[in-house]
């Protein structure tokens, strides 16, 4: 008696949120309300699915479920429709009610031991309860093919009670940068709709490619979708820059469009275009160079980046764009079109005297206020036939009183929160999608460990932290937060399987973000419910990151001289198996449960498990340990590059990677134009023989070799004796490494090292550019 008092309290005490012990209810999005019940609902051969007789949609909801189900696990539901009594016996039964509460998309699902009964006031709510539904059962309800071992068809009792904080939920995919085909789309679709998202942003031109059929325009998909080749890697990865010598090309025929717009329809997605206007326009200016500003020539981009061709604001072109809409829009519902407007450089419209006579003819400032022009114009056409601009957040400016986007414009703000808390003062709608927390292009951990990405650190904790509603921004304006959109660019994506590595899990973070009201939210609750997202995204042949799972090393250097490693992962049920001779660790290696010492250089690699099962991938990291380690340093120059870069970076046992931006690399200091001059005091006076320093060789992004290094030793600090000098070739070009010097010398003693990397100050002529500032950046330094 006593257990089942307790296991009802257990169970009360879930209203309006459920236990993270219980895996029975991982439903992600977190819905609103969730009352767990006892008891458990089967689907059997006899349950049947009932629906209003005259409603179209929901038995069009109700039999792709049953498909579903019959297809995983070979069940034979039948449809019926819903009797005017209460029915009796196993049944799922779909009851439209008037509740203007539940709005377009929320419901109410009731799971009881016999009887599941949901209730919407809209097609969109009954969609979005059986998408609940489908996570409440096991994870191979998903199979394409029927599942041969014993799977228990059933869920737990509960109450559910959800709708979404937000109307607008989005997932962008970026086309133009490398094509996906339409089968691909569908699939993200899928997954999608799945986390109740309700828009799939479409990102269909950019500077490298076209990818929409334009009947009146054959030459925009016969020259605009086809680029000669793509460059490898980072922008800064080499000099030269190196490129694959592969042509690249994909577009969509108007007929595939329709296809896609229809299956998104029929998942209740709807579909925003984008026609990027006026920059990132090389695409449309390999095809017709006459929009330009100049002569040309243009070629479809081959590079990452931001280009100065851009659309000029000829006449013609605006026919053009108007041509081009027309035919866009008779292929999608509606009632956006999303016009770019971001990054759109103003140097060839400065060299334009075309350009120029239409800034004095306009009476406008600058060129800035000429892109308001430009934005305006599109705008007012695609307002007149009845649709609403999108537009990054770059559509604000330049805005005057006389000239500036329509009041119907809605901003989707990238460049930070800021500029969409100015675009809602302004009384514009806004769609939420900062970089900082929005971008699944993005590296998602250990930059070393992971697959070649954009740039920049978004984990899934900083993902799922963020609000979209800002607390300082009063409710007139916070009125005007339509909702959430991540974004996914593709220049280091090239396969569906690594956009979907990128996207899962942060995109379920994403869901649950424009999904879930900030009360309900919960970062260890969400982690709870991972592993069963993992199951689901298995059964859907989802390529995904398990970055949640991976071990995160932290060395601390020591007075002593030695390095005390710490270990740890996010999953607070896993455990840490590790190994220090080079081996893969596994289930059976050495268990981490204290930080360890290492005394010498070390291989160290970590790796999560839990019950004997590997769950994350093996992490590596190499350490150094030397004489200089955890002593103390000084920069007779402060380090800029990194921001913020401290000198202790480069004797605290971990070697840097140039891997991301240049802005980005880790473990590396550096400073521009003048030496890099490290003086580091040991403990205690003591023989050496032995320098290396690690040395950035990066001269896409003007981090040059130094012309030279020395090494000086004192006993005081203040009288150095130099003890060897080596010459390098500041003009070495090349792929973006750190280079490992080391530097010998007869046994020397003395308690101060002075380490000086002398600065070629300008970058050398002959070299892409000359003139330039030059800086020197250095990684670990040991000696011995």
């Amino acid at each position: 008696m006593t257990g089942t008092i307790c296991l009802w309290l257990g169970l009360l005490l879930s209203i309006s949120g459920f236990s993270q012990a219980d895996t029975a209810y991982a439903v992600i999005p977190r819905p609103a309300k969730l009352e767990a019940r006892a008891g458990r609902f089967s689907f059997t051969n006899s349950t049947v699915v009932r629906t209003p007789a005259a409603n179209s949609e929901l038995k069009t909801i109700a039999g792709n479920f049953i498909r579903q189900l019959h297809t995983a696990s070979g069940l034979t539901l039948q449809l019926q429709p819903e009797p005017k009594t209460a029915p009796a016996g196993n049944s799922l039964s779909l009851v439209v009610i008037e509740d203007a509460s539940l709005g377009t998309e929320g419901y109410r699902m009731d799971i009881k031991p016999t009887s599941i009964t949901i209730e919407a006031a809209k097609p969109a709510g009954f969609f979005y309860a059986v998408q609940s539904l489908y996570q409440l059962l096991p994870p191979r309800i998903f199979s394409p093919t029927p599942v041969t071992e014993p799977v228990d068809w059933s869920i737990r009792a509960c109450r559910i009670e959800d709708q979404p904080r937000y109307g607008y939920r989005g997932l962008h995919l970026d086309v133009a940068r490398h094509f996906f085909p339409v089968s691909f789309i569908k699939k993200y679709i899928d997954l999608l709709a799945l986390h109740k998202f309700n828009v799939f942003h479409w990102h269909l031109t950019d500077d490298q490619g076209w990818r929409i059929e334009i009947k009146k325009y054959p030459k925009l998909t016969q020259v605009g979708s086809r680029r000669k080749e793509t460059l490898i890697g980072h922008y800064y990865e080499s000099d030269p820059h190196q490129f694959d010598g592969q042509p690249y090309g994909g577009f969509y025929t108007q007929e595939e469009v329709r296809e896609v717009v229809q299956y998104a329809a029929a998942n209740y997605v709807t579909i925003i275009p984008e026609i990027e206007t006026p920059g990132h326009a090389l695409a449309i200016l390999a095809a017709y160079p006459e929009f330009g500003c100049s002569d040309g020539p243009y070629e479809t981009a081959t590079k990452w980046g931001i280009f100065n061709d851009v659309l000029c604001p000829y006449e013609k072109t605006f026919t053009f764009l108007e041509d081009v809409l027309t035919e866009v829009m008779a292929l999608f519902p509606g009632p956006y079109i999303h016009i770019g407007g971001d990054e759109c450089p103003k140097i060839a419209w400065k060299k334009s005297p075309y350009c120029q006579t239409l800034i004095r003819k306009l009476k406008l400032q600058n060129e800035n206020q000429l892109q308001s022009y430009f934005t305006a114009r599109i705008d007012k056409w695609v307002t007149s036939k009845g649709w609403k601009i999108i537009g990054w957040d770059e559509i604000l400016d330049g805005n005057s009183p006389a000239i500036r986007v329509s009041p119907g414009a809605t901003v989707m703000s990238w460049r930070g929160i800021g500029k969409g808390i100015q675009a809602a003062r302004q009384n514009h709608d806004v769609i939420m999608t900062p970089g900082d927390f929005m971008y699944l292009d993005h590296y998602q951990a250990d930059r070393s460990q992971e697959p070649l990405a954009f740039g920049r650190f978004t984990p899934l904790e900083k993902t799922y932290s963020y609000d979209p509603t800002p607390e300082d921004l009063p409710a007139s304006g916070q009125k005007h937060i339509l909702g959430v959109q991540a974004n996914v660019w593709t220049e280091y994506l090239k396969t569906a399987e690594q956009v979907e590595y990128m996207v899962w899990p942060r995109a379920a973070a994403v869901a649950e973000v424009v999904w879930t009201l900030p009360e309900q939210k919960n970062w260890p609750d969400f982690t709870h419910r991972l592993p069963m997202l993992f199951r689901r995204l298995d059964a859907l042949q989802v390529t995904y990151s398990r970055a949640y799972y991976d071990v995160r090393a932290e060395p601390v250097a020591r007075p002593d001289g030695s390095l005390q490693i710490g270990l740890e992962t996010q999953e607070p049920t896993a455990e840490i198996h590790y190994s220090t001779d080079g081996s893969a660790p596994t289930a059976q290696s050495p268990r981490y449960d204290r930080p360890f010492t290492l005394t010498r250089p070390t291989s160290v690699k970590a790796v999560t498990v839990k019950n004997s099962r590997v769950l994350g991938d093996v992490q590596a990291w190499d350490f150094a340990v030397s004489k200089a380690t955890g002593q103390t340093i000084h920069l007779a120059t402060a380090a800029t590059k990194p921001k913020n870069a401290e000198p202790s970076i480069l004797i605290d046992g971990r070697y840097g990677t140039t891997i991301g931006y240049i802005e980005e690399m880790q473990g590396v200091a550096g400073v521009k134009t003048a030496d890099l001059n490290a003086t580091i005091e040991l403990a205690e006076p003591q023989s050496i023989q032995l320098v290396t320093i690690g040395l950035v060789k990066a001269t896409a992004g003007n981090i040059l070799l130094p012309k030279q290094v020395d090494v000086a030793v004192s006993d005081d600090g203040q009288h150095f004796r130099l003890v060897k000098t080596v010459t390098l070739d500041p003009t070495e070009r090349g792929e973006k490494a750190i280079i490992r010097h080391t530097l010998t010398f007869e046994p020397v003693v003395g308690r101060y090292v002075r380490i000086i990397a002398r600065n070629v100050g300008k970058v050398p002529a002959g070299m892409p550019n000359a003139g330039k500032e030059a800086w020197v950046a250095a990684d670990e330094i040991t000696i011995e």
